[in-house]
């Protein structure tokens, strides 16, 4: 297992000072386009949760929709789109929340998710939580639970599982880059 999760590590390109001077930027597309190290990815994540009682993924924008849809065909369950304002043509919820820089916030329609379901939280990538703190406030807004918030990458100094699972989220994985 640790072989695996190696070599999906070493697929994630690094790139430094990006968007801004001292952000080491972990670049997805270069795993996303090694057919191996994707199908690893899916593999891995659809086998944590085929026996979870998950009702619909729902994938945070935009490397989210990526990783969660696959894993939403592979386990045959529907998926839900969290998006950036204006992007979802329905009625929606919106949830603001605080960046480094500024704010942002995310949406969902109203109709996405039904009352009591069972939500498996996909994204990327969990460095300070926040865009998954406003996922999940949106998820509940429609009165469902999220069963586990998944990534593929955590950055531990920035300390997002922390955030996280201190609002009694459980939070899963795959790769840690550590203190680079």
């Amino acid at each position: 297992m640790q072989e695996k999760l190696d070599s999906i590590k070493e697929k994630i390109r690094t790139i430094p000072n990006f968007p801004k001077e001292g952000i080491m930027f972990r670049d997805i597309t270069t795993l996303l386009k090694d057919p191996e190290g994707f199908n690893e990815v899916i593999n891995l994540l659809a086998e944590r949760y085929k026996h979870s009682n998950i009702d619909v993924i729902a994938g945070i924008e935009s490397r989210g929709f990526i990783i969660g849809a696959a894993i939403a065909h592979k386990l045959g369950l529907g998926f839900v789109p969290l998006r950036k304002p204006g992007k979802l043509p329905y009625e929606t919820h919106k949830v603001e929340y605080s960046l480094e820089y500024g704010k942002d916030a995310l949406e969902i329609h109203k109709d996405a998710i039904t009352s009591g379901s069972s939500v498996l939280l996909i994204d990327d990538l969990v460095a300070t939580a926040g865009t998954c703190l406003a996922a999940v406030k949106l998820i509940e807004k429609l009165n469902a639970k999220v069963h586990e918030c998944a990534f593929v990458i955590e950055l531990p100094d920035l300390k997002g599982r922390e955030k996280l699972e201190n609002q009694g989220q459980k939070v899963f994985s795959l790769v840690k880059f550590e203190g680079e």
